[in-house]
This record gives structure tokens, C-alpha cells and sequence, in this order.
């Protein structure tokens, strides 16, 4: 036996000298003994020295050297041949298991409190010693601790203990699968295999084994991720609370006030919620895995488990669900597995700290990367709170969820249905827009949906919200031009469709105590999936001079540049005027029919103005088929402004007259304000609208166009001719009413055709469309259908009485004179009247209006052709 010098241990030359002083020379005599055993035959002997030894070893803080000893006590005792030899030796080889660094973890956690080596940072239930995980993996101990593994293992096979057995199995595959070849990987996955037969069903081990599990995000559903806190003290709740961030949503709030990073969650009772985990295999055997599920340790929390097959060498992205039951803070430190047999519990922490050693070098792999996953962030567990039960709006587009199919410039009445999916009702919600091209959205049927409220479980609503489809740009038709003709038409790109912002809410929450709490609101933001399709298109607009001789039965169009289109028949008994037309070219690139209407509003009254289509005169409506081009011609005589001003004439005074200067620039900007209001009034009355099939219509947009087109001729149309002439017929003295009321500068017509043989009564009615007095010799003409005058001395069809040539009248500013005749119609037939005037003494602003080249050029102003049909008596 072993004699040791107690009275020097225990005191030597002073009593309260520490121990630790003769610590050396005690191991030696102890490592000395060791070597004695060896001589000793009787294996009682030695078993009883080992222990001794190792007892010593331990009680001198020589942990490892009795861990050593230890094991040797162990293998005395597996050359027993019997079941409690072999549970004395598991039990020894488990007590070495701290000092080489593979303990089980529920022995970890029992000595977690007494260790003393610094901790993970965290907070969160089941986290782990980041040490000893670091540890475990050392390189210069992996061979050893392989072995002390292995001895685990054989012990508890031989004492029949298949718990013990799978716990040190799951150890050894978990943490030394690098270093395992393929064949002793699936010899160790046997080994589970048959320890768990002989385990009853639903054993649970406090040491993971397959697969590795770490965090990877929370997918939250739409419902989660726009959960809004209500401002009591805003009638309009949701603003400032609504979520931050470049998207339209995001799945976590900032950081609190308090400082702290983690970020908030929040969940609510009653409805699912997801966790995406990625687990990886990173060994050479189909793994199985019967079932994971997430685990829960608040008790407030339902989790669905689901099972998972893994090839050899691979990670997989897993779902994890579950619905929250309870009001409260919910933790999940990681998942519950049934593997190979055993439940067991792997936290998401100790894979973090694994790989955080294996980004270090610290540990022999990554059993992420090893299976082809990419390098991955590691991801913060946020703060998880349940709130109750809230509403749920579901939003469902009538007629399906996929695009909206619109052509150019279409307006089609889209049907939204909410429903109710959640088990409160709701109280309040409020509609808005969102996103790009709000315009398209003309209207939303506001007072349907809020007729309706409250909305109970399980009800719902349905609301028209008007579209209207926006002008495809040139650069969208040159992207899409080199696709195949079946595709080209149907443009359509995510980031430009408006979205349907809505904020609800349910009732408010009664408390224990009597007060009141407002459970959040809830955002749902509906997306209008507009695809816009090349419709109708206006290929060209411009404008037209039209001169038509009243000897001619067809007439040149010429555009202002000069250049000759096609001949236009036209009426020969309208006489010879001039006449501006606006031209729209419209072309059809898709496979349908377009019927297209042109209309003009004047006085507040929409009208069919004469519109002149290629081939016909005086249609309005025109069909346009696929592939094929028309054009329309719309007279602008009738854009003409009241009043012509001197400020439209304005020109910068020369800078030695600063006040005059300044008198004029404001006049001038003036004017421009008025000529530009006028342009777009012009532009706003012109609507070319388009149908095609029974739903399907819309308005095609030409403001641009026609904007560019009259923008170097626009004073010619808009600023009114100095006098105005118009012509009524009377009976008996007594004026009747006629289309000669108001001239229009087209051709005016009677409604009703006259007598021939009988005196004729007649009034020409003069405006004075300026600000000034206009004095001016005023001249009657009147000519058959051939264009020859019918007042001739010598071959004169019509007698006349009164005065029409030469007659000396002054006109006060914006006023109307009144100069009465009276006809006599010899010969029945078309007969058309036409007044002219030459201005006496004519100002500036009369010379600048008629483009005069020199201050003797008479100014001569004629008015439009009155049509008159003469017929004979019986």
C-alpha cells in the first residue's frame, strides 16, 4: 500500500501554510505508486490503488491526471466479465467525462451554476457554455476524447444501460463526425438504432444527436408583419405608427427607447405563425428525422410538428409552425426532435457557438458549409410578445387575383371583396392610396365599404374602385419591341401599380380594473396588379389650313408646313372661306375592333361637332380595325377667345422706361397666364373616346400631342376675329330663330328653306370683339350655286331692298349692331350670303391681328358663308 507523509500535508513546518506547497511532491509520490502497481499480481490490488490515486489526484486539483487514473480504474473493471463491473466502469469513465470535455449536457447543466468560467452573454432559457462547446472540438484532445467516448459507450452496452448507451453514441457521431470514417458514421447510427429499441416510446435524452438546427428567419405571414400600435389621442390612429423601413412593410419595429438592441415581435392569439430553421446532415446516411417542432417552455404556445428526410451531405430549409393560445412573452430557444428513437432538444445557441468557433478555426468543421449552405448570419431571436385576438381582413379582387388587363387609357370598375378571416369584427378602417400611377384610380366606393361596417367573423364586403389605364411611355415600347407580336402588346412591370392602403381595427378591450385598452390595428395593403396593353394609339397630330374655293368641287388640305395630303370632297355651296382643323392620325396594333368617337364640349354642353373622317364628311363615329389607321379632322373655329385684348400684342418696352417696363411685364405675364389657361380649356374640351367589345372602353390621351401640335400656330385659333358676322331671317317683321345666331367661322345653314317670289326679311348682325370703337364700311354679298354674284345688273337672280354695299357703320367695343334688308329670290335653288368689312383707321392691335405688312394695308374682316335653300311655290 501507499504511505504518505500526513503530518507534512496536513502541516508541515507551519500550520497555516497552504497545502499547495507540497502539491508537486505529492504527485510525485503518487506517480511513483503508480509505477509500483504495476508490480502488483492480485487486480483487487491494483483496482484498489487506482482509485486511491485518482481519489488523491482529484482532491489535489489534478484534474486531468484523475481523470487518467480513472480510466484505468474503468478498464479493471471491463475485464470483469459481469453487468455491475461493467456499470462501476460506466460510472467512473462519466465522472472523467468534465475533465476531457464531453459531459453530457444534463451534467452540464447541473454544474453550470458552480463553474466559474465566464458565460455566453445571453439571457434566453437553455443557452449553453460557449466554452465548453469551443472546447469539445480542440484539436489536440479530439483523438482522446474519441476514446473516452467509445469506452463510454462499450460500458453501457456491456451494463446494458441502452439510455447511457445512445446519449454517449449521439456524442461521439454530434461532435467527431469529421474525424469518423463512413463506415463508423453508420455503425454509430446502428448503434442509436438498437439503444432506442430497447427504450420505451417518447424516451427523452438531454444529448442532441442529428441533424444540426440553427435559426435562419421568421417568415412572418402578411398578417404578423402589419400589426399597428393605435394612438388613442389620433383620430386617425395609424399615422406615425405604421411600420419603417424601404419596403412596404417591415417585419420588425425599431429598437425601444430603453437602448436595447433586441428586436420586437408580436404575435396574436389564435392565429399561425411560422419559424424557418435550416437543419443540416452532414454525415454519409439517409437521415430520417420522425418529427421537429419548435420548442416552447412559456406554455402559451401550440407547436404542429412536421417530419424531414435529409440525404447524406445536405441541409434543408424547414418550415416550423404553430399557433400562440395565451396573452404574454414567448421563448423558444430552440426545437424538440425524434430522432433515431429519442426525443431531444437541440438549441439554436449551440449551433451558433459552434459556428462561431468554427469561423475562429477553433473546431474541426462547419457542418453547414460541409453540406453546401451558404455562409449565414447569424440571426438575433427577437423579443416575442402574443397579443389578443384582432381582426383579419382578407382582400380578394373579383374575377381573380392576376393582372388587370387594361388597354390604353380604358376605364373598367374593378370589384374588391374584404373578408373577415380573424374572430373579431371590425370597427373602423380607413381606404388610401399608395404606390405609383395614383391617378389611374379615378374613384373608390368610400361610402359602400363604410356602410357595412362593422364587419363580424366571417363577413364581408364588396367595393368598385375605378381604374383608369395610364399612357405607355416610348421607352416601354422600345424595351418590349423586340419581343414575338403575341407578347409585344402586354407590358406590365412590378414597382408601378398603386396599392390600396387600408388601416382597421377592432373594438377596444375592457380591463380588470375597469379601464380602457386599445388592442393594436391591423394594415393590409392590397396591390392593383394593372397590366397595361398597347391600345388605340394617336400616331400623329397636326395642324391643318383648309381654303375652299366655291367654284370647286374638291379642295387641297394643306398642313401649315405647306405640304399637300389627300383631296377631301367638301360641300361646293359653303363658298369660299378659310378654315383651321386640327388632324389626329389614330392607329390600331391590336387584335380587336376599336369604334371611336370624337367629341367636342362647347357651352357647357357635350356636342357631336361636325367631324370630318378621311372618305366621308360629317361623321363622328369611326371603326378602326386591327392593324389599320384613320384620321379624323376636327374644325377649332369654335376655340376662339371672347374678347381680343392689346395685352395678347404686349412687347418689352426699351429699358429707359423702367415703370413702362414693368406695366408691360406684367401685362405680359398676364397675358401668357390666359393664353396657357385658354390652351389647356382647348385641349380639355377635345375627348376622343374608344369602345371595343361590350366592357371594354376608354379615352385615348392626346393632350401632349395636341399641345405640340398647336403650339406654333395657337394665337391664329384662339384669338378672335375683330368683328364677328352672323345673319337671322325674318318673317313679317319678326326675327326668327335660325344657326346663323352666333358665328362660328364655319358654314351656317337655315333650318328651314324659303320661298321663292316672296320678300324675304333680313337683319346682319356685327360684333365688335375688341375693346375699342371700330368704324368700317360694310359690304352683303350673295352668290348662286356656280359661285357668280347674284346682285349683276345684268343677269341678277335676287332683288334686294335696302342698303348692301358701302354702308358706314361704327361699332362700340364688345357691342352688337343690328343693320336690317330684305330679299327677293327670282330663282329657286342654293343661294349662299356672305358679310365683309373694311376697317376704317384700323390701331395697332387690329394690324397685329391681321399680320399687316404695312400701315396702308386695308384691314378687311369676312364672316362665314350663310347657306340659304330657296324653293319654289306651287
Amino acid at each position: 500500500m501507499l504511505a504518505l507523509p500526513g503530518n507534512r500535508v496536513a502541516v508541515g513546518h507551519n500550520s497555516q501554510a497552504p497545502a499547495q506547497q507540497y502539491h508537486k511532491e505529492v504527485s510525485d509520490l503518487l506517480m511513483g505508486a503508480a509505477d509500483g502497481a504495476k508490480a502488483l499480481i492480485d487486480a483487487s490490488d491494483r483496482l484498489i490503488l487506482y482509485i486511491e490515486i485518482a481519489r488523491l489526484f482529484g482532491t489535489l486539483g489534478y484534474k486531468r491526471k484523475a481523470a487518467f487514473f480513472s480510466r484505468q480504474v474503468a478498464q479493471l473493471y471491463l475485464q470483469q466479465d459481469n453487468a455491475y463491473a461493467a456499470m462501476s466502469a460506466m460510472q467512473v469513465l462519466t465522472m472523467t467525462t468534465n475533465a476531457y470535455h464531453v459531459q453530457s449536457r444534463k451534467t452540464m447543466k447541473m454544474n453550470h451554476d458552480l463553474s466559474k468560467e465566464p458565460r455566453a452573454g445571453n439571457t434566453d432559457s437553455g443557452k449553453v457554455h460557449a466554452q465548453s462547446i469551443v472546447s469539445l472540438f480542440e484539436s489536440q484532445w479530439s483523438t482522446l476524447q474519441m476514446v473516452v467516448l467509445r469506452e463510454i459507450l462499450m460500458s453501457s452496452i456491456r451494463a446494458a444501460d441502452p439510455l447511457s448507451s445512445w446519449s454517449a453514441a449521439a456524442r461521439l457521431l454530434r461532435s467527431f463526425y469529421p474525424l469518423i470514417t463512413p463506415a463508423g458514421q453508420s455503425g454509430l447510427a446502428s448503434s442509436l438504432a438498437n439503444s432506442a429499441d430497447k427504450l420505451p416510446t417518447g424516451t427523452r435524452c438531454a444529448d442532441p444527436c442529428l441533424p444540426f438546427i440553427r435559426l435562419h428567419s421568421f417568415p412572418l405571414h402578411p398578417s404578423q408583419r402589419d400589426i399597428v400600435k393605435r394612438n388613442p389621442h389620433k383620430k386617425e390612429w395609424w399615422t406615425g405608427a405604421g411600420p419603417s423601413g424601404p419596403f412596404i412593410y417591415t417585419p420588425f419595429s425599431k429598437a425601444g427607447a430603453s437602448g436595447t438592441s433586441k428586436q420586437e415581435v408580436s404575435w396574436i392569439v389564435g392565429e399561425p405563425v411560422q419559424v424557418m430553421v435550416e437543419l443540416a446532415n452532414p454525415c454519409s446516411f439517409d437521415l430520417v428525422v420522425e418529427s421537429i417542432y419548435l420548442s416552447v417552455h412559456s406554455g402559451n404556445f401550440d407547436a404542429f410538428p412536421v417530419s424531414v428526410s435529409l440525404p447524406p451531405n445536405t441541409s434543408k430549409l424547414v418550415l416550423l409552425s404553430g399557433i400562440p393560445t395565451k396573452v404574454g412573452q414567448i421563448s423558444i430557444p430552440g426545437c424538440i426532435v425524434h430522432c433515431f428513437g429519442v426525443i431531444t432538444e437541440h438549441l439554436f445557441k449551440e449551433v451558433d457557438c459552434l459556428l462561431l468557433g468554427a469561423a475562429q478555426g477553433l473546431v474541426l468543421s462547419d457542418p453547414f458549409r460541409c453540406c453546401g449552405s451558404s455562409k449565414f448570419k447569424s440571426v438575433n431571436f427577437p423579443s416575442i410578445s402574443v397579443v389578443p385576438p384582432l381582426p383579419l381582413l382578407v382582400a380578394n379582387v373579383v374575377g381573380g387575383d392576376g393582372s388587370i388587363l387594361l388597354y390604353e387609357g380604358e376605364i373598367r370598375d374593378v370589384l374588391i371583396t374584404l373578408t373577415n378571416a380573424g374572430t373579431m369584427p371590425v370597427e373602423e378602417a380607413n381606404v388610401a392610396l399608395l404606390g405609383k400611377n395614383q391617378d389611374s384610380v379615378i374613384s373608390i366606393a368610400h361610402s359602400t365599404w363604410k356602410s357595412a361596417l362593422p364587419i363580424k367573423p366571417g363577413g364581408e364586403v364588396t367595393f368598385a374602385v375605378t381604374l383608369r389605364a395610364w399612357h405607355l411611355s416610348s421607352a416601354d415600347l422600345e424595351t418590349d419591341g423586340g419581343r414575338s407580336p403575341a407578347n409585344s402588346r402586354r407590358i406590365a412591370r412590378e414597382g408601378i401599380n398603386p396599392l390600396l392602403d387600408i388601416h382597421y381595427a377592432g373594438p377596444a378591450a375592457s380591463l380588470e380594473n375597469g379601464d380602457v385598452s386599445l388592442p393594436p390595428g391591423r394594415r393590409l395593403v392590397v396591390p392593383l396588379n394593372i397590366c397595361v396593353v398597347q391600345g388605340m394609339r394617336l400616331v400623329r397630330a397636326r395642324l391643318l389650313s383648309m381654303e375652299i374655293p366655291a367654284r370647286f368641287t374638291e379642295t387641297h388640305l394643306k398642313p401649315v408646313s405647306g405640304k399637300d395630303i389627300n383631296l377631301l370632297k367638301i360641300d361646293p355651296y359653303k363658298g369660299s372661306w378659310g378654315l383651321r382643323l386640327l388632324e389626329l392620325e389614330l392607329f390600331n396594333p391590336t387584335d380587336v375592333v376599336f369604334d371611336v368617337d370624337v367629341t367636342v364640349h362647347l357651352d357647357d354642353a357635350d356636342v357631336d361637332q361636325e367631324v370630318i373622317s378621311e372618305g366621308d364628311a360629317a361623321c363622328h363615329k369611326t371603326r378602326i380595325d386591327r392593324d389599320y389607321s384613320a384620321r379624323v379632322l376636327i374644325p377649332l373655329e369654335n376655340f376662339k377667345l371672347p374678347v381680343l385684348d392689346a395685352s395678347f400684342f404686349v412687347k418689352e418696352s426699351s429699358s429707359d422706361e423702367p415703370l413702362g417696363s414693368r406695366a408691360a411685364a406684367v401685362a405680359e405675364r398676364n397675358a401668357k397666364a390666359e393664353l396657357n389657361a385658354s390652351i389647356n380649356n382647348l385641349i380639355s374640351k377635345i375627348k376622343v373616346k374608344w369602345h371595343s367589345g361590350r366592357n371594354s372602353s376608354g379615352e385615348l390621351n392626346i393632350k401632349d400631342a395636341i399641345q405640340a401640335a398647336l403650339q406654333a400656330s395657337i394665337m391664329d385659333i384662339l384669338l378672335p376675329d375683330p368683328l364677328t358676322f352672323s345673319f337671322k331671317l325674318a318673317k313679317n317683321g319678326t326675327v326668327i330663330n335660325d344657326d346663323s345666331s352666333k358665328d362660328s367661322g364655319s358654314v351656317l345653314r337655315c333650318k328651314d328653306p324659303i320661298s321663292a317670289h316672296e320678300m324675304t326679311h333680313m337683319e346682319v348682325q356685327i360684333r365688335n370683339n375688341t375693346k375699342e370703337i371700330i368704324q368700317m364700311n360694310l359690304s352683303i354679298s350673295c352668290k348662286d350655286v356656280a359661285g357668280e354674284n347674284c346682285f349683276d345688273e345684268n343677269s341678277a337672280t335676287v332683288l334686294w331692298a335696302g342698303v348692301l354695299s358701302d354702308i358706314h357703320l361704327e361699332v362700340p367695343p364688345l357691342q352688337e349692331l343690328i343693320h336690317p334688308f330684305c330679299m327677293y329670290f327670282l330663282v329657286p335653288g342654293d343661294y349662299s350670303l356672305q358679310a365683309a368689312s373694311v376697317i376704317i383707321d384700323a390701331t395697332d392691335v387690329l394690324r397685329a391681328r391681321a399680320k399687316a405688312e404695312s400701315p396702308d394695308e386695308p384691314i378687311l374682316c369676312r364672316g362665314s358663308p350663310f347657306h340659304i335653300r330657296v324653293v319654289g311655290t306651287a
